[in-house]
């Protein structure tokens, strides 16, 4: 399993990223973990800052070869093989490009809630503050139930086209989009979400 592990150095306040890919170790019969220093991790971004590591080789020399260092530090774990093959995905298809077009301010709070819809399939979108600590994802910050909901309702039909176009655009002509029309009728009378179409099922209702 491979995971990115972030320890802060207590005496200098800086925090490195590792690489650590777990393996099994057949002599001694138990996990074992390899960990490769990536960089320093930006206090004001957030963002890992390649480093060779100079004047600190033997500490992390010997943070690669033990599974738990003894040095003062605070370690910090994060899974990142799914949410990497995503971000792979997205660049790929297009689909964080047009995002980031018709949402510059939150397409990277988009990113991380689609990650963890997909990973996490039916688990409530309040679990999300547990699975961002655990995993690295776009927005790579915790987001609140409401302030989902906030950004939700602030997604108007014309941004979804908007998004649909350029995606479109992308295609090609042996591509094709299947849609699901199912209609759902809903009784209630306080969904803003529902209205009056076509109904299959001729209920005279909306959806």
């Amino acid at each position: 399993m491979v995971a990115i592990v972030y320890q802060t150095d207590k005496r200098s306040g800086i925090t490195y990223a590792y690489e650590s890919i777990s393996h099994w170790d057949k002599e001694k019969k138990q996990s074992r973990a390899r960990r490769t220093l990536i960089g320093r991790v930006d206090k004001i971004t957030g963002e890992i800052v390649p480093t060779d590591g100079r004047n600190r080789k033997k500490k992390d020399e010997k943070l690669a070869s033990d599974d738990e260092p003894k040095s003062p530090s605070i370690a910090h774990r994060s899974f990142f093989g799914a949410t990497f093959l995503l971000d792979k995905i997205g660049e790929k298809i297009g689909v964080t490009k047009d995002l980031k077009q018709c949402f510059p301010d939150t397409y990277k709070q988009v990113l991380s809630i689609v990650y963890y819809l997909i990973l996490e399939e039916s688990a409530p979108l309040y679990r999300f503050d547990k699975w961002g600590t655990l995993h690295k994802h776009p927005h790579g910050k915790h987001i609140s139930s409401q302030r989902t909901s906030d950004l939700f309702s602030s997604i108007t039909e014309e941004d979804k086209q908007m998004f649909f176009s350029l995606q479109g655009k992308r295609r090609c002509e042996d591509e094709f989009w299947a849609y699901d029309t199912t209609s759902l009728s809903s009784y209630s009378e306080t969904l803003r979400q529902v209205q009056y179409g076509y109904n299959k099922e001729h209920d005279r209702l909306p959806q």
